[in-house]
Formats: structure tokens, sequence, C-alpha cells
């Protein structure tokens, strides 16, 4: 199954779906910063996820509570393969170098990462 980007928009309402689980227009609209858009925004904004397949909902009259269908982890790990692909020929030895010279990590930043690494390599057949 393809996933689709988000856009910024897009992604602060899932962001706040992911962090809550399910809501009303009301509630998501509660968690965003200000300035506030408009009630009918985030509910045009919501309808789109629906229609994209991140989105759910159950109906209770005219009102809709949103859930979300894709979780976090798997839109973050489909986008960060699209980044990988698009940016970098799918080496992720090249990524890894790239944000390691980009943000001039730390001795105990680098000491991290590599026992990251250490325990994962068992996992990998």
């Amino acid at each position: 199954m393809e996933i689709k980007e988000l856009t910024k928009v897009e992604l602060q309402l899932m962001n706040v779906l992911w962090d809550k689980q399910q809501g009303f227009v009301n509630d998501i609209l509660a968690e965003l910063p200000e300035p506030k858009p408009a009630y009918n925004t985030v509910s045009t904004f919501m309808r789109i996820l629906v229609t994209k397949g991140f989105v759910g909902y159950k109906s209770f009259g005219k009102s809709h509570q949103y859930y979300p269908l894709i979780s976090r982890e798997v839109y973050m790990e489909n986008f960060m393969t699209g980044v990988k692909n698009t940016f970098f020929s799918g080496s992720l030895r090249s990524m890894i170098s790239f944000f390691a010279q980009k943000e001039k990590l730390s001795n105990k930043e680098i000491e991290s990462i590599i026992k990251i690494l250490n325990e994962n390599k068992n996992d990998i057949p």
C-alpha cells in the first residue's frame, strides 16, 4: 500500500490525533497552537485525511469522531525510506553520514548511536 506524503498542516493534525488517539474537530482544534485555524478549516482537512486513508471516523449525528488508521511509526518509516531513496540513492550509510556531519554530534551522542547499532546487529538475520 502506497502511503502519500502529508502536507505540513495535515501532519500537524495527524500529530494531534496520534497523541490523542481519537477526537472530534473541537478536540483537535483545542490542541493546535495560536493562531488557531477556523473550525471549518480543520473539518475540511480532516475530510481530506479520511479521503487519503489516514483517518477513519465514527458518526454521532452530524458530528464525527476521528481516529488514525495509520500509526505514526508506519508513516515515519515510509517517509524516512522515501528520504533515503530520494536524496541518498537508497544508501542508509550515506544518509547517516550526512546527518552525522550536519548535526555536529557530540562524543556522547556518537557513543549512544554506536550502542544502538550494536544492540540491533544481533537482530539482523
